[in-house]
């Protein structure tokens, strides 16, 4: 059962995860496939089973690798499972209680925590340590990894790409209204006042209301109070006082310099919605550059790191690592590990990070020349590289991480930009599940 209000019972992680192995050892009692059993290494041959994490905008290029792959392994065939990057969790939940999970599935460092918690994932430290990846993933990636999994030392995926956030902006539209890149947060208030003509449908910004929506909030407050720890003590800092003044100024820009239907509007609304339209800004990450340039072509658009605040330097809050996983379940984890290290190895991870339009975790990817012919990718690898960012590290290593910040929080979200709640009776409540979280998952470490 989901706890949507901001008291959060104690020992939730632990019952979820006796709740699970009970449903797991029923089914294997009853004859399923027991997917919460330990598995085999298996033959190294025959089908394995894929989960994209991303499916739909990711599909073109997985199944050029999982082609690439297949020629390479004569005797191994990958069944490929797109879903839908807002059903992923959900999909992993639902199969590790009832049966059903692939050999090998994408995870990112946002739901990673969730996943290990129920003991659905194998470590692969080891494997690594073995293959031809060792000492060539990033090791921020490496380290991302690590601490989302709340295990020491142990990985439980392999980093495949990292994000960054990005104010994507239209030149032309700069241009004409005489207006300088929106390198600070001032001149992003300043540009989102005067690109807004309402009665011509001419706006500054598009806000995200919907799906995603509590992600981008967190960065773009971060991003204006300068401050640079999610913790302090054992209180999150996410009601500090500077971060409801930037939270108050930032949805106040929504329906003043931004469309209304912003409200309901996840990425692939929000990325559509700029593309095809008249907004001079859009806050999302690297992995959109590709929509804009068929939208738009490379002359009409730019897209930079977050604004830099206070004193001229930038904070953001930490981006998720994508990666992929090796489940306990497998039947065959030998011929999984052989996709996993083939996906991850310099030209497949090269391949799939330049459709995306991300940052590769394989350190001779990250050295190929289309990242510095893609000036947003280069400008957000340097960002993240040369010292010039301060990240906010967020608690991914959190099991309620995810849904605290999108189930629960997400539709209140929704009441802020509506008027029906205040910047700091939201931030109070997203804090007090977090600081609940946080202590339920000391309790546990002891």
């Amino acid at each position: 059962m989901r706890v949507t209000s901001s008291h959060r019972p104690r020992g939730r992680v632990t019952a979820a995860v006796a709740l699970t192995a009970v449903l797991a050892l029923t089914a294997t009692a009853c004859g399923d496939d027991g997917s919460s059993a330990s598995g085999d290494e298996g033959s190294g041959r025959g089908e394995i089973t894929f989960w994209d994490n991303n499916g739909g905008p990711r599909t073109a290029v997985w199944k050029e690798i999982i082609k690439d792959f297949e020629a390479a392994n004569k005797d191994i065939k990958v069944k490929y499972v797109p879903i839908p990057i807002t059903d992923v969790q959900s999909k992993y939940d639902t199969a590790i209680a009832g049966g059903g999970l692939p050999d090998v599935g994408g995870v990112g460092t946002a739901y990673l925590s969730n996943i290990v918690a129920q003991e659905a994932l194998e470590p692969v430290g080891d494997r690594i340590k073995e293959s031809s990846l060792d000492g060539r993933l990033v090791e921020s990636m490496v380290e991302g990894v690590r601490t989302a999994g709340g295990r020491g030392d142990e990985m439980y995926t392999v980093p495949t790409s990292a994000n960054n956030g990005t104010l994507w902006y239209r030149t032309d539209l700069f241009e004409k209204a005489k207006l300088e890149a929106p390198t600070t947060w001032d001149a992003f208030y300043t540009a989102a006042e005067k690109l807004t003509d309402a009665d011509r449908n001419a706006f500054g910004y598009t806000i995200r209301g919907g799906a995603g929506s509590v992600a981008q909030a967190l960065d773009a407050i971060y991003g204006q109070s300068g401050l640079t720890e999610f913790w302090k003590g054992e209180k999150t800092t996410v009601n500090a006082p500077e971060n409801v003044a930037a939270l108050e100024k930032y949805v106040g820009l929504y329906k003043r310099t931004t469309p209304e239907a912003d409200v309901n509007n996840d990425f692939a609304k929000m990325v559509a919605q700029w593309d095809s339209g008249t907004i001079g800004m859009l806050s999302h990450n690297l992995g959109s550059y590709q929509d804009h340039v068929k939208a738009l072509g490379e002359e009409k658009f730019a897209g930079i790191p977050n604004p830099t605040g206070p004193g001229g330097v930038r904070v953001q809050v930490s981006n998720p690592v994508d990666g992929l996983g090796l489940f306990k379940a497998s039947k065959n984890k030998a011929a999984a590990w052989k996709f996993i290290e083939f996906a991850a190895s310099h030209e497949s991870n090269s391949k799939w990070n330049e459709a995306a339009g991300a940052i590769p975790a394989n350190t001779e990817a990250a050295k190929d020349e289309w990242i510095n012919k893609s000036e947003p990718t280069k400008l957000g690898a340097r960002s993240l590289t040369d010292g010039s960012t301060k990240i906010v590290q967020l608690p991914y290593y959190l099991p309620d991480w995810n849904s605290i910040t999108k189930a629960d929080n997400e539709p209140e979200f929704q009441k802020l930009l509506l008027g029906k709640t205040t910047p700091k009776a939201f931030l109070d409540k997203l804090a007090g599940e977090l600081n609940e979280a946080q202590a339920e998952w000391e309790e546990q470490n002891k």
